[in-house]
């Protein structure tokens, strides 16, 4: 089985082709570039590397979201037009699971922090216990209440994402419980990890078809919430 994962949700741009036994290849852009001028050259990239063709993929994972309004758009479309060309399923990935995913088996709670503007940030609670589990779903909340539910869950906990940048100080100043950040090669969505978990969701039969699919923005655009 192969599946082609696209994760499109933030400033990083990634696609990566995996199988049940290992990541076939990977290609992860984390710059200020238009994903819409950069996924597609990607996949196709991917592909005339390995020497197989995109007909020979099983399915597609994408990131449905939270997100950048605009990068789940692009990779929404990216996903949809190749499924429904190719007649393959869709495996719809929350963006806070795989990249909580990518710290396998870490003892500690983890916390993705996405970076939400409005001083808010996309973030959930995750944990290996010993199999992945959500603790606490995604949501859009302000810092100090993501601060809130951690101190009380009273453990240790590892952060990740481009949220923490930005809330770094006030974590430092308001966390009464240890806390440590993840490495460098862990700490932004990979399209790899994405696709590793959607093997999962692969044998437990969630998928859809692309012509039913849709990301999950969690809020309004900034022109919808301009407009009201």
């Amino acid at each position: 089985m192969k599946i082609l994962g696209i994760e499109s949700s933030s400033l990083v741009a990634s696609i990566a082709l995996v199988d049940e036994e290992k990541v076939i290849a990977e290609y992860t852009i984390n710059f200020q570039q238009t994903h819409s001028q950069i996924l597609l050259p990607m996949i196709q990239e991917i592909f005339f590397r390995m020497g197989i063709t995109i007909q020979d993929i099983d399915a597609i994972a994408v990131s449905s979201g939270p997100g950048s309004f605009t990068g789940l758009r692009i990779g929404s479309a990216t996903a949809k037009g190749l499924g429904m060309a190719l007649n393959k399923p869709l495996i719809p990935v929350p963006t806070l699971e795989a990249m909580a995913y990518g710290l396998y088996q870490v003892k500690s709670l983890i916390c993705p922090l996405m970076d939400a503007k409005r001083q808010q940030v996309y973030t959930g609670l995750y944990e290996f216990s010993p199999e992945f589990k959500v603790v606490e779903s995604g949501a859009a909340m302000a810092l100090t209440e993501v601060i809130s539910h951690i101190n009380a869950k009273n453990r240790e906990v590892i952060f990740l994402g481009d949220g923490t940048d930005v809330s770094l100080g006030l974590l430092q100043k308001e966390l009464t419980v240890p806390y440590t950040l993840a490495p460098v090669y862990a700490n932004r969505q990979r399209a790899a990890v994405l696709a590793s978990l959607s093997l999962l969701y692969y044998k437990e039969k969630k998928l859809l078809s692309a012509k039913d699919y849709i990301p999950e923005y969690f809020r309004a655009s900034s022109a919808e919430r301009l407009k009201e």
